[in-house]
């Protein structure tokens, strides 16, 4: 593959000087594909590439040289917390709830449904504690924490009530003290040798893929393992995790503590002309590669106008599942991604009342629940309670809106629905942005909907859910 200007300049910066780099790679740039002409090009071996999830490891580790150790960070930690801990371990990626529900057990049963109400909530909150570097007060005081009790509360949905905090604490002092026993989950494969220790390998280079992803406890890790020199590749612009515990302004902290050169990849190979320049209010000097494709703002859009294999992408779950249900109603077949907020919206709605509770009175509970969640300052309630009341509202009861939940949540089909979020790091050839209104003014916000744009590699359009006509 013949390198652009910008792929030459990073060439020889990788080769000619023994700098550390970050390479600010925007969105469709052949960020892998300069990974790999760095790998080729520079004369150092063994060197360790270091993927944020399986996907990229996996594209990897069919392009990388043999002696290229492609890893995620999670199955790095996991084989040096193998090497620490004194028993082998067992990976259960349901620890935390399995932990949660054997100490809810240790309460009498007329005591414990006021715990029950706080499961999804200490779920969440163990494994931000896991990305945020947070020990409890007091325990495992060998290890200097990341972040205090406060300040690990104020980056929770909700600011917790004394039984959540407590709860929380106590489910992560004993997933801790499980883990030492080698009891794991995937958070703990970087938790436990980032803030415990052990025997990280050395390379002399390390090559590390979205940076502006990595949270406090992925930092640790590369604080504990980059002892020569490091390359970093990463789009500040798609920094969007920041609710699942990613450092706000990563790529930047990196940069400071690992004494960086800063070069810039701004040629989309996925994007043409018209996606490059409507993303432009996000990064002025993103360039194209190929002339063409098409946006356009639509003032309505008939259901049988969304052609098979096109992406529908929004902000929020809610306004995916009330779509996901018209479109089935009509006949279409589509795929509703929400693997992590199925089970937790399932799990709400039965923790609402009997499945004989009628509609009216359904619609009613949730609305007493989100109240209530707003009233602790939760950001996720108002989503939560309308995905909810979507499925309220299509049956006539609740053990109907638990069946419709289940149903919509189980397909499989080929208009695919799913949260900005979720599509990061994929492409389609036609893309749908639903509700753009509902992005916010805040930085994590305008990121999502500049990755959301920048999904399509021809057309994109943005619809509001409203103007979708059904008849």
């Amino acid at each position: 593959m013949q390198p652009t200007d910008e792929q030459s300049t990073i060439l020889s910066a990788a080769t000619t000087t023994s700098t550390n780099l970050m390479v600010q790679a925007y969105a469709g740039c052949g960020k892998t594909s300069t990974l790999e002409m760095i790998e080729h090009a520079v004369n150092i071996r063994p060197i360790l590439y270091l993927a944020f999830n399986r996907k990229i490891a996996d594209d990897a580790s069919e392009r990388m040289l043999s002696t290229t150790t492609v890893r995620t960070f999670n199955s790095l930690g996991h084989r040096i917390w193998a090497k620490q801990c004194a028993k082998p371990l067992t990976l259960d990626p349901r620890k935390t709830q399995t932990l949660l529900r054997s100490l809810i057990d240790e309460v009498p049963k007329k005591d414990q449904a006021p715990l029950w109400d706080s499961y999804w909530s200490v779920i969440h909150g163990v494994g931000l504690a896991k990305s945020l570097g947070y020990i409890p007060d007091g325990k495992f005081t060998q290890t200097k924490p990341l972040i205090g009790r406060d300040g690990f509360h104020a980056r929770l949905e909700e600011e917790p009530d004394d039984l959540c905090a407590d709860l929380i604490d106590a489910v992560l002092t004993r997933s801790i003290a499980r883990a030492f026993e080698g009891l794991i989950d995937y958070n703990d494969q970087v938790y436990m040798p980032a803030l415990f220790g052990g025997t990280f390998p050395q390379f002399p280079l390390v090559l590390v893929d979205e940076a502006q992803d990595l949270n406090p406890t992925n930092h640790l890790l590369l604080h504990r393992l980059v002892k020569h020199r490091v390359i970093f590749v990463g789009d500040p612009f798609q920094s969007i995790y920041g609710f699942r515990g990613a450092v706000q302004g990563g790529m930047a902290t990196l940069a400071e503590r690992f004494t960086t050169k800063c070069l810039d990849l701004s040629i989309s190979f996925r994007c043409p002309q018209a996606i490059v320049e409507a993303a432009r209010w996000r990064v002025p000097h993103f360039k194209w590669n190929k002339e063409g494709g098409h946006v356009e703002v639509l003032d309505s859009c008939n259901w049988t106008a969304l052609p098979d294999n096109c992406c529908i992408l929004c902000r929020n779950n809610a306004p995916i599942f009330r779509l996901a249900l018209h479109l089935l109603s009509v006949g279409r077949s589509v795929s509703v991604a929400g693997s992590d907020i199925g089970p937790k919206i399932i799990g709400l709605l039965n923790r609402l009342g009997p499945e004989e509770m009628p509609k009216a009175s359904v619609v009613s509970a949730i609305e007493d629940w989100r109240a209530e969640r707003l009233d602790r300052g939760s950001i996720v309630a108002n989503d939560l309670a309308d995905c909810m009341k979507v499925f309220a509202t299509a049956g006539t009861d609740l053990g109907q809106a638990i069946r419709y939940a289940e149903h919509v949540l189980g397909q499989k089909g080929s208009i695919r629905l799913m949260t900005g979020h979720k599509a990061k790091g994929l492409e389609w050839e036609e893309v749908y942005h639903l509700d753009p209104w509902l992005c916010r003014e805040d930085e994590q916000d305008q990121n999502l909907r500049y990755v959301i744009q920048t999904r399509s590699m021809d057309r994109y359009f943005e619809i509001d859910s409203n103007r979708i006509q059904w008849q």
